[in-house]
């Protein structure tokens, strides 16, 4: 039917994106609004029901797909999530995948290559050509995510207390920090233990430092420039070990707001010794292609160009975090 429309849920550590399309790939729709982890979020559910609310009534949404954090990682989560998705969509074709999966699926539109996504946590995923996905890292802040944005923020904090303490050198990260959140720098462990404690999003908070490590970086700062160096070496280690799943000379691209440092990605580019492709859709472009795809719909390249154009669009600023207001909108 030409009146369908498909619904494609696109969440993350840091945000998640609503978008409804129609038979043409058009974006029509769409909502934005904080993570919906479980792992980390306790009010994942209720922000993802009012980021779901305005779509719940449309009577010609035939599909939805539902790409979310830790789904296929952690049984007792993904219940919880399968159960939230079948009780809002109880007479819709749905489908619920893990948001690197989708992401995945946008970027190669199905075919086989290797992403690489750093957002708030950090995971490879890896299709070939017989189609077989495999995956490497996304194991949480807690045990993993290196090279993530949380990973670089965290790191930057330490490295800012060191220098505070004299044990490393001084290092510019630290008045751009007290600049940029607008504290006393005269009482810093006091004035940062403060900003710590009162984050209502622990993760996003301190992932959208990796912004300011970038910014020190660019200026110079030996301090930050290691770091995005690090962060680039754990990044190329997740690529090394999921590339015996594809072919020799498989493709790779990214997705994730750390992203957005250009240092960060050609230190990456040179590791790997190639070039990333383009990505033929963002994330949620991937959600929306997997709903369409239970449709049986055919996307053409007009599709293709309609799902990007318009999503670029709605997602102007989806890839941006702000450190003041704690909105962290990156993927993952």
């Amino acid at each position: 039917m030409s009146d369908e429309f498909v619904l494609g849920i696109d969440g993350g550590g840091s945000k998640v994106l609503v978008a409804l399309a129609d038979r043409s790939g058009r974006i029509v729709q769409s909502s934005r609004g904080r993570g919906v982890n479980p792992m980390d979020n306790p009010n994942w559910l209720r922000e993802l029901e009012e980021q779901l609310g305005p779509f719940l009534n449309h009577q010609n949404v035939a599909a939805v797909a539902a790409a979310l954090p830790a789904f296929g990682e952690v049984a007792r989560l993904s219940e919880l999530q399968q159960q939230a998705i079948d009780r809002l969509f109880p007479n819709t074709r749905r489908h619920i995948l893990n948001d690197v999966d989708a992401a995945h699926l946008g970027a190669f539109a199905g075919r086989p290559g290797i992403l690489i996504l750093s957002g708030t946590g950090s995971m490879a995923w890896a299709r070939n050509a017989s189609g077989q996905s495999a995956r490497i890292g996304g194991w949480g802040d807690q045990i993993g995510d290196e090279g993530s944005s949380y990973w670089i923020g965290r790191s930057a904090l330490s490295v800012i207390s060191k220098s505070l303490d004299g044990r490393a050198p001084p290092t510019a990260l630290s008045k751009i920090l007290f600049d940029e959140l607008q504290i006393e720098a005269d009482d810093p462990m006091n004035a940062l233990g403060d900003w710590v404690t009162l984050l209502p999003n622990r993760r996003a908070g301190i992932a959208a430092i990796s912004t300011l490590v970038d910014r020190a970086a660019r200026c110079g700062d030996e301090a930050a420039i290691g770091l995005i160096e690090q962060a680039a070496d754990e990044l190329a280690r997740h690529h090394s070990a999921i590339s015996g799943h594809c072919d020799n000379d498989a493709s790779w691209t990214y997705a994730g707001g750390i992203f957005n440092s250009a240092l960060l990605l050609g230190s990456l580019a040179r590791r790997i010794g190639k070039s990333p492709v383009p990505s033929k859709l963002p994330p949620i472009g991937g959600a929306l292609l997997a709903a369409a795809q239970l449709l049986d719909w055919f996307p053409d390249e007009s599709w293709f160009g309609q799902v990007a154009a318009t999503a670029d669009s709605v997602g102007t600023s989806a890839n941006k975090l702000s450190i003041k207001n704690n909105e962290g909108w990156e993927h993952a």
